[in-house]
């Protein structure tokens, strides 16, 4: 055995969670304002070369002009005619001699920012979750196949595949498409959602017991005078405690 190290860096751990983190984005972030390289970033992020440059590509926002603020900057843009830095790495004015591009001329000012990257990424999440995953007739019958179940009075346990059910889906899949309000259904279809019991009400309480002199038709008969000048008054009973 030579003894000898192999060159070049480590292999980065492989992750398991693909996407990058908040913290991540910031560390992009402050190492664009010192000028880093794209291959410095990936070595600090354990991540490749390509994904931190489809990142910060995928995530610039225009500052300037103020008629385009806030407007994200699509990846495949070309902006070489406005500066040299959008046209390569870094792409963003990240790092430039004038601080945040201030006295700049260039139009527009494009910016890499962890927090509206963070943002950004979180919303196409959760877009790819809604809908259904699947082709129009694949649906189609799915929801078919969900709503003869429900009919049947079958739950959305009994419904799933994995359960021995005629529908292909999780049950958490199926509560979610019911929810939703897919081909018209709702969760009074869910026979164990709903219940139907009459409930137990407490009895009325009598009507106060008072003489006819009392009443209100007695107290319209004193006269229209007489009713403008009465004070309606509420009856406050106070207990005190004597303390020993």
């Amino acid at each position: 055995m030579s003894g000898k190290k192999k060159s070049g860096s480590a292999r980065a751990v492989p992750r398991a969670y693909g996407r990058l983190t908040r913290h991540e984005r910031d560390t992009v972030q402050r190492m664009l304002e010192r000028r880093a390289s794209c291959r410095e970033i990936a070595r600090e992020l354990g991540r490749s070369p390509s994904t931190v440059s489809a990142e910060v590509a995928s995530h610039r926002f225009v500052t300037a002009p103020k008629a385009r603020r806030g407007e994200r900057v699509d990846a495949s843009a070309d902006l070489s005619a406005a500066c040299p830095r959008l046209a390569a790495w870094p792409r963003c004015c990240n790092g430039c001699g004038r601080y945040r591009a201030i006295g700049c001329k260039r139009r527009p000012h494009v910016f890499y920012e962890a927090r509206a990257a963070q943002l950004c990424a979180d919303s196409v999440l959760v877009s790819s979750r809604r809908g259904i995953d699947a082709d129009e007739p694949a649906a189609a019958a799915r929801l078919e196949a969900i709503r003869d179940c429900l009919r049947r009075g079958l739950s959305p346990e009994q419904m799933a595949a994995r359960n021995g059910g005629p529908v292909d889906l999780s049950p958490s899949t199926i509560y979610r498409w019911v929810s939703a309000g897919y081909d018209g259904m709702t969760n009074m279809e869910l026979r164990r959602k709903v219940g139907y019991r009459p409930r137990k009400r407490a009895a009325g309480r009598a009507a106060t017991r008072h003489s006819a002199r009392r009443s209100h038709a007695a107290f319209l008969a004193l006269g229209e005078d007489a009713c403008a000048a009465a004070w309606e008054m509420d009856t406050v009973e106070v207990c005190f405690v004597k303390r020993i």
